[in-house]
């Protein structure tokens, strides 16, 4: 049996930044959704989202694929997980990289790191391809107050073409829950990747 073909490819970075519900919550959208996903964890979110969400990551890394993916039902072939120096991975080359790269929380290190052109692990190195390619790039910033160096490298970083996407749930669709709150920025996230979401209705229709 052949294996399912999926509409869209969306390669999805965590890094160690505060917000990792943001990040697990797209991550469940997009599988919903039926797009394919290319998964990159840092070392850093694995300990964010074992300390600030109600998911435990398994010890070993090697695990950590098909536990979310039988976490979100996904389907054979939708999800997979790029260990951080994995040069073969598709996302490493402008010819083999999806068309959409979401750095989803993008911690004030890998911010820096992108603007500098630093490619130390693949999260980096995605970006990289990302800008060199003019492919899309959301980066996903969840800091606060914003240093004169956050601000100056999103700045830089918009005039290469990414997209900043704050963390910063909007109050006007009068949010019921932290999730509601979760969900505002996750809808913004997938409007910008042109993919269909009911989690935030158009300013004017709600």
């Amino acid at each position: 049996m052949a294996e399912p073909t999926f509409p869209k490819t969306v390669t999805l970075a965590i890094t160690g930044a505060s917000g990792a519900q943001y990040a697990l919550r797209l991550l469940q959208c997009l599988l919903a959704a039926r797009v394919r996903v290319w998964l990159l964890l840092s070392d850093a979110a694995r300990i964010v989202i074992n300390t600030e969400t109600a998911v435990t990551l398994p010890e070993a890394e090697e695990h950590t694929e098909s536990f979310l993916r039988e976490l979100y039902g996904a389907e054979v072939g939708q999800l997979t997980l790029f260990g951080k120096r994995d040069w073969f991975s598709p996302v490493a080359s402008g010819t083999g990289a999806s068309s959409s790269l979401v750095i989803c929380p993008a911690s004030g290190g890998t911010l820096s790191a992108i603007a500098c052109g630093a490619s130390n692990n693949l999260i980096e190195r995605a970006a990289d391809v990302a800008l060199k390619e003019r492919r899309k790039l959301i980066l996903v910033p969840r800091e606060a107050p914003y240093s004169e160096i956050h601000l100056e490298n999103m700045l830089k970083l918009t005039r290469m073409g990414a997209v900043i996407l704050p963390a910063s749930p909007g109050f006007y669709q009068k949010p019921q829950s932290v999730e509601d709150l979760v969900d505002f920025v996750v809808a913004r996230i997938l409007s910008q990747l042109d993919i269909e979401q009911k989690l935030l209705p158009p300013w004017g229709q709600g």
